[in-house]
C-alpha cells in the first residue's frame, strides 16, 4: 500500500473513532449524527463550490454521487440505531468488521481488483482480531449485564457494515469522476436532506443541541473530514487495502470503549486488537 494512502488512512481512523465515541455518549444518536453531518457538509461547500465552478461537474459523476448519498443516509441512521442499542466496543467491531470481509469479494467482482497474498493475509488477519473483539465485548456485557447483551444492537450492526462494504465501491469508483472535496460535500448534503425526515419525527433535535453543542461541533469537524482523507486513499490504492487500513481504528475504539466508556475488558480486547494490527501492517506492506 503506497505510503501516502497509509497516511491519510491512519489519520482518518482516529477521526472516525473520535466522532463515534462522542456520538455513542449523546441522547439521541441519529440526531447527532445528522447535526453533526449538516454543519460538517455547510463547512466544506464554499470549498466545494469553487472547486465546482472552476470543474464543472461532470455527467458520470451524477450516479455516483446519488447511490452514496443514499447508501450513507442508510449507513448514519442504522448507526445511529445501533449506538442506541449496544456498546461501542460491541457495535464498532461488527460494523467495520463486515466491511472489511466483504470488500475485497466485491471488488473482486465489480473492479476487478485482487489482492496480494500478503494483503489477502492482512485483510484475514483483521477479519479474525475484529470477530475476537466482538465476541469478548459480547462475553462482558453479558458477564455485566446478566442477559443477553447486544441483539438489537449487533443487528442494527450488521446492516451499518453492508452499507460501509457497497458504498466503499462506489466511492471507489465515484471519486475517479469527480474530486474527493467536491463529492464528499455533495454526498453529505444528500444525506442531510434524505435523513431530515427521520430527524424531525423523532422530536428530539432541539434537545440533542441545547445538551450536546460543544460535542456535536467538534464531531462537526471530523466526519466528512475523515472520510474526504479515504476518498483521497481510493485514489492512491485498492479499495480493499483501504478499507482494512481504517480499521486500526478499532484498536482505538477498544481502548476508549474500555477506559472512556467504561465498557471493561481492556486486557483481552488489548490481545485481540493486536491482531487487528498485526493484519493492518500486512496490508500496508503489500502490493
Amino acid at each position: 500500500m503506497p505510503l501516502p494512502a497509509l497516511g491519510l488512512v491512519l489519520v482518518a481512523a482516529v477521526l472516525h473513532v473520535a466522532w463515534n465515541a462522542l456520538a455513542k455518549r449523546a441522547r439521541h444518536s441519529l440526531c447527532f449524527l445528522w447535526t453533526a453531518q449538516a454543519l460538517s457538509a455547510l463547512l466544506l461547500l464554499p470549498f466545494a463550490l469553487a472547486r465546482l465552478g472552476a470543474e464543472g461537474l461532470p455527467a458520470a459523476a451524477l450516479p455516483f454521487v446519488a447511490a452514496t448519498a443514499v447508501l450513507h443516509a442508510l449507513y448514519f441512521y442504522a448507526l445511529g440505531r445501533s449506538y442506541a442499542a449496544g456498546a461501542l466496543s460491541l457495535v464498532y467491531p461488527v460494523a467495520r468488521g463486515l466491511g472489511v470481509a466483504l470488500v475485497p469479494v466485491l471488488a473482486l467482482v465489480a473492479l476487478d481488483e485482487r489482492p496480494s497474498t500478503l494483503g489477502a493475509l492482512g485483510i484475514g488477519l483483521v477479519v479474525v482480531g475484529i470477530v475476537a473483539l466482538h465476541a469478548i465485548a459480547q462475553g462482558w456485557e453479558r458477564l455485566r449485564a446478566g442477559l443477553l447483551a447486544g441483539g438489537a444492537g449487533t443487528g442494527w450492526a450488521v446492516a451499518t457494515g453492508l452499507t460501509i462494504a457497497v458504498y466503499s465501491l462506489v466511492d471507489k469508483a465515484g471519486v475517479g469522476h469527480l474530486h474527493p472535496l467536491s463529492y464528499v460535500t455533495l454526498m453529505g448534503l444528500g444525506v442531510t436532506a434524505l435523513l431530515w425526515p427521520a430527524v424531525r419525527a423523532s422530536g428530539a433535535l432541539a434537545a440533542e443541541w441545547a445538551v450536546n453543542r460543544r460535542p456535536i461541533l467538534l464531531a462537526a469537524t471530523m466526519t466528512l473530514t475523515a472520510y474526504l482523507l479515504v476518498l483521497f486513499a481510493f485514489r492512491l490504492s485498492k479499495a480493499s487495502y483501504v478499507v482494512a487500513a481504517r480499521e486500526v481504528s478499532i484498536v482505538l475504539s477498544a481502548v476508549v470503549g474500555s477506559v472512556w466508556l467504561k465498557e471493561g475488558g481492556l486486557a483481552p480486547r488489548a490481545l485481540a486488537a493486536a491482531v487487528v494490527l498485526a493484519g493492518v501492517a500486512c496490508v500496508a506492506l503489500a502490493r
